[in-house]
């Protein structure tokens, strides 16, 4: 299992105003980190684009198998910094721009990661923040964590996705509760009973068990947890019906890759698998 190890930023605030991206890899775990704790880590147009370069690394990279989404400072993010996306809102445009599927969009909302990703929050997460949160497939949330989702008290909607994913984690009631009473903020615990976060810890130990788990999914067979996310999302995507459908040849796929004879190896020799991919 890979070690945990927390990154430190060393960014210069006055030569990077607009905020950066981290990127550090951890063996086979990629970590992409908000860097913009000055202001909150608000979202500027650019730290999106790092972000889509980000995932797109993650989802491309064939040594890589687990994301880590995490930030620096007290707080995950206040959301986008909307004096620098309005006149694009106005217009209809993207927010991550992404309108072409070169890139993978943060918000999974056109090309989406195939690969599993955890976020490790803290602090203030609003709007944007949740959005990117529940694009990610296991949430992780120091107890201090205040969650918000806003924007109609700024005349706007939630289009990262916040109005499909509180639905499809937390039921309609739960959703709706929050969605439409824009009721401030709610906590940690609040986030872990309506199953928008898996875990909450002690505060400043949100990104180390991120990481741990990476690490702990990063030991298994990359191609069937690739395949066990697609499932999955075909399955909110389409439907029971598109899911069931693939499921055996999917299966048949994965029994012939040389994963899968090692898994059976190492069953038979009571060790773990050494998994490469193929």
């Amino acid at each position: 299992m890979g070690e945990v190890t927390v990154p430190v930023s060393d960014r210069d605030a006055s030569a990077e105003p607009d905020g950066r991206i981290t990127v550090t890899r951890q063996g086979h775990v990629l970590l992409m980190g908000i860097d913009r704790p000055e202001k909150y880590n608000g979202l500027t147009p650019k730290m999106f684009s790092e972000l889509a370069d980000a995932f797109t690394q993650l989802d491309e990279d064939p040594e890589l198998r687990v994301g880590v989404l995490h930030s620096f400072g007290k707080h995950f993010t206040a959301g986008l910094e909307l004096t620098k996306f309005a006149e694009g809102m106005k217009k209809g445009d993207s927010v991550t721009e992404e309108k072409a599927q070169a890139r993978v969009d943060p918000f999974a909302l056109k090309r989406k990661c195939t690969k599993p990703v955890i976020t490790a929050v803290q602090g203030i997460c609003y709007t944007a923040g949740i959005e990117m949160m529940l694009a990610s497939d296991i949430v992780i949330a120091s107890k201090d964590t205040r969650f918000a989702q806003l924007e109609p008290r700024r005349g706007l909607m939630a289009t990262g996705g916040g109005t499909l994913r509180f639905i499809e984690r937390c039921g309609w009631g739960n959703g709706m509760y929050h969605l439409l009473l824009c009721d401030g903020e709610f906590s940690a615990d609040e986030g872990l009973r309506i199953g928008i976060v898996q875990e909450v810890v002690e505060p400043g130990t949100q990104v180390a068990r991120a990481i741990e788990l990476a690490n702990r999914i990063a030991t298994l067979a990359p191609l069937a947890i690739q395949e066990t996310k697609r499932s999955a999302m075909l399955y909110v995507e389409e439907g029971e019906a598109a899911a069931k459908a693939v499921l055996d040849q999917v299966q048949a796929k994965l029994a012939n890759t040389e994963d899968a004879a090692e898994g059976v190896q190492s069953f038979i020799e009571r060790r773990a698998g050494n998994f490469k991919g193929r």
